[in-house]
């Protein structure tokens, strides 16, 4: 099992050393402005590092011809991170971006991966999608890929949430006697941790500091997603799909509750603001660090209680019906926290 864990995180970080410098050399880094206070040029290398090992994994460690749709992952995967990395370097507009996921989305559905049926949902019926399950993939993948991307907002969070869903994955699939897909999770959180280090600056400081820009965040997304789908669909799934949403709980419900906000207020859902589970958090006198270590907190008891519902065959409707009361909550809380702050913002 060590052999999973070790050398895929070695390869990881050798990787980040390396392809840190070579983003400096040519430009590829976040530069500060008005909504980014970091210090300095970082280098936005973690997805690149992250692809080009769970590549060589996948080559070289993994069992991956006993792994589904490998290849159509890794070749989706490779278009998000080449558009991604793009998009890091000149600000590519939304339409490529989108078509790009899209593509991505295409490349699983043509080898088999999407979205069958949402589980049993209805009484005793399992609600198949048929041929608008291509279309709810499509949508699917969207959602994952920006739910991830739009928690990139402080160190470590992206990667501290990532760890949890790979994590809970991880536990699903051994549940369900799929080890091989246990280890490919358990060897994909090998390969974050080395990011998650640099990001976070232990144990050597801010002067290797890295991020995962929008290529990292947008084939995290696409993972995760695929993972999800082979986790809940077809004759080898081992959770229930309503279980999904368990697992990634806190970056989906953060995205919608933010959308919803943004429209509200006649904005783009997508223009970017302070509004995010960590901006209100940091609002009410949390330092980054302890936002962080509360989030992570949250997201694992919101997992890890989505997989205990599954375990104690809670019904699917049930599940959804307490997942929906749970997101109810979260949007009261956030919201009432909001308000506090602007009325002493007011009163200031």
């Amino acid at each position: 099992m060590l052999q999973y864990l070790i050398f895929p995180s070695i390869c990881c970080l050798i990787i980040l050393l390396i392809t840190r410098k070579i983003a400096i050399n040519i430009g590829l880094v976040d530069k500060p402005n008005d909504r980014k206070h970091h210090h300095g040029h970082i280098p936005l290398v973690g997805g690149i590092a992250i692809y080009i090992s769970i590549f060589l994994a996948s080559l070289f460690i993994l069992n991956t011809p006993s792994t589904p749709n490998i290849m159509a992952y890794l070749l989706g995967a490779f278009l998000l991170l080449s558009v991604g990395i793009l998009d890091d370097y000149i600000d590519l507009p939304v339409l490529p971006r989108v078509a790009a996921q899209a593509l991505a989305a295409i490349f699983l559905m043509i080898d088999g991966v999407y979205l069958h049926s949402l589980g049993n949902l209805l009484a005793d019926n399992i609600l198949i999608l048929g041929s608008f399950g291509y279309l709810i993939t499509l949508f699917a993948t969207w959602a994952a890929i920006n739910a991830f991307n739009m928690t990139d907002g402080i160190d470590g969070l992206l990667g501290g949430l990532t760890c949890v869903s790979l994590i809970s994955l991880a536990i699903c699939f051994a549940l369900g006697g799929q080890e091989d897909l246990m280890i490919w999770c358990l060897c994909l959180t090998a390969i974050v941790v080395p990011y998650l280090i640099l990001n976070l600056g232990w144990p050597f400081g801010k002067s290797l500091k890295v991020f995962m820009g929008d290529a990292g965040s947008t084939l995290i997304g696409f993972t995760i997603l695929w993972l999800l789908l082979l986790a809940t669909q077809g004759e080898n799934a081992v959770i229930n799909p309503v279980t999904g949403l368990w697992i990634i709980a806190l970056p989906l419900m953060d995205m919608v509750l933010v959308m919803i906000r943004r429209i509200k207020q006649g904005s783009s859902p997508f223009k970017p603001d302070r509004s995010h589970l960590h901006h209100i958090l940091m609002q009410q006198g949390l330092t980054d660090r302890q936002t962080l270590a509360s989030i992570i907190m949250l997201a694992l008891f919101i997992a890890g209680l989505g997989i205990l519902l599954e375990q104690i065959h809670v019904g699917e409707s049930l599940s959804l019906i307490l997942f929906l009361f749970l997101f109810m909550g979260y949007s009261y809380v956030l919201t009432q926290l909001q308000r506090q702050h602007q009325n002493n913002l007011k009163k200031a």
